[in-house]
């Protein structure tokens, strides 16, 4: 992976408290793991940034380098890698998801 890339990748992962890097938007996700990712995102009420990887090959390629995960989409909150769908959607069922985002002051706050 090239350092522009990387700081490319870098300055978006620490300009957002919380970041998806996913396969198409909010409003069309292109893959099945992108929907579910964005629903529990929503779920949870945070507000979130994404990242659409299919609009830039290097940066598609280079996520799965920086953060040493194959698959996209991928999470970050707070600059740090939280994970993929699947680890995502574990983490929401067990109430951790919401408890990570509460402890690191992105929730949003119970009306």
């Amino acid at each position: 992976m090239t350092d522009d890339i990387h700081q490319r990748i870098r300055e978006a992962v620490d300009s957002s408290d919380v970041l998806l890097f996913m396969k198409g938007t909010p409003l069309f996700p292109q893959c099945g793991f992108s929907s579910r990712a964005i629903a529990i995102l929503d779920h949870l009420g945070v507000d979130y940034d994404t990242v659409d990887v299919l609009q830039d090959a290097a940066i598609r390629n280079g996520i799965k380098v920086f953060s040493d995960w194959p698959t996209i989409p991928q999470l970050y909150v707070k600059g740090e890698f939280v994970g993929g769908s699947d680890i995502m959607m574990e983490m929401f069922e067990a109430g951790e998801l919401h408890t990570l985002m509460e402890e690191k002051g992105v929730a949003r706050s119970a009306a």
